[in-house]
């Protein structure tokens, strides 16, 4: 099953200290992260909007837990707000159209 994932928000930097080692300790690791699930295949294809701090993917799962499971496991987990929206496939929704077309025909 394909999910849609958006993770946006975060916390601001106080001090150039502060960001040097948030970067370091959450956010250069968690990219790190969504690299590797982008190499295992579960990120199917995303990204980063310019000049916005979220990111945007999609991502493939056998169920809904296993996406949460994923997601905890990025670093920067807790400081994002996340949307994780199931979708639906081309097909599948054909297939329904089609059966809501025979029956409208009736």
């Amino acid at each position: 099953m394909k999910y849609l994932v958006s993770g946006s928000g975060g916390p601001g930097f106080a001090s150039t200290e502060e960001a040097v080692r948030v970067l370091e300790k959450i956010i250069l690791p968690s990219f790190d992260k969504l690299i590797k699930l982008e190499n295992d295949k579960k990120i199917l294809g995303g990204g980063l909007p310019v000049g916005d701090r979220a990111f945007v993917f999609i991502i493939e799962a056998s169920s809904n837990d296993e996406v949460d499971t994923m997601l905890r496991g990025i670093p920067m987990w807790g400081s994002l707000d996340w949307e994780v929206i199931p979708l639906q496939t081309f097909s599948g929704r054909a297939d329904y159209e089609r059966k809501v077309v025979e029956d409208l025909k009736k």
